[in-house]
């Protein structure tokens, strides 16, 4: 069933000319705009990734996942659909979360016809109360909510990447060289295995090579000096405004 967030997301890039679910091959597309296929996927990634791969041998392909940066928690009883409460949820999101997906997208990004594009999104989420259930082993019951439907509240920063040289905008250009995963989760101020599934995403798209070991740890470098500086100069533009 279509989420609100998808129907949003699709209006957004319905633009003049466009036209939304088109029958394309086996296959039905969210939009074609200008003979480019735009697939909007919210869930996982591995989801579409051999639907993606039959598109980008005869086609223009891009694919927009929304990251969640900030959720609004909207819970509605069963009967009369009343608001029960709201509040925040504690989780957050951010740009880093791509390697979430990414790392089971490795087999079709980078591919000359696939852009991947990120967009930061802030939803409400809709839950709706359920039946109650019982704890195992205790006699203490709770209420089960179930996700009924997502909105979209605000689109922020939308980010594009086409060759495996864009992920390397993620790695501080201020850190060490080679690096190993240590090294980039203290640049990143992010956990370790984070920055593991980052150094393998970057190694498994050809971003970066391995050149080494240091103890337990593989060291990596940049795979071409200039795709490095290229990067690294996009960085620092997009952040100076």
């Amino acid at each position: 069933m279509e989420t609100s967030l998808h129907r949003q997301l699709k209006q957004l890039y319905l633009r003049r000319g466009a036209r939304a679910e088109v029958p394309v091959d086996r296959f039905r597309i969210d939009v074609v705009c200008a003979g480019e296929l735009i697939e909007i996927q919210h869930g996982s990634l591995a989801a579409i990734r051999d639907k993606v791969r039959a598109l980008l041998a005869t086609h223009r392909v891009r694919v927009v996942k929304p990251l969640v940066v900030r959720k609004q928690l909207v819970y509605v009883a069963k009967e009369g659909g009343c608001v029960v409460r709201r509040r925040l949820s504690p989780k957050r999101g951010g740009p880093l979360d791509l390697f979430d997906e990414l790392v089971y997208f490795t087999r079709v990004f980078p591919h000359p016809n696939l852009t991947l594009e990120t967009a930061l999104v802030e939803v409400e989420e809709c839950r709706r109360e359920g039946r109650e259930r019982r704890r195992r082993g205790r006699r203490r019951r709770r209420k089960n909510w179930r996700v009924v439907d997502q909105h979209l509240v605000k689109m922020g920063e939308v980010r594009r990447f086409r060759v495996a040289a864009d992920l390397l905008s993620f790695v501080p250009p201020t850190i060490c060289r080679p690096f190993h995963t240590a090294h980039l989760a203290q640049a990143l101020d992010a956990p370790l295995w984070m920055a593991q599934r980052i150094a393998y995403c970057l190694r498994q798209t050809g971003a970066v090579r391995e050149v080494g070991r240091l103890r337990n740890f593989r060291l990596y470098d940049v795979a071409e000096e200039r795709a490095w500086l290229r990067a690294a100069r996009k960085e620092a533009l997009r952040k100076a405004g």
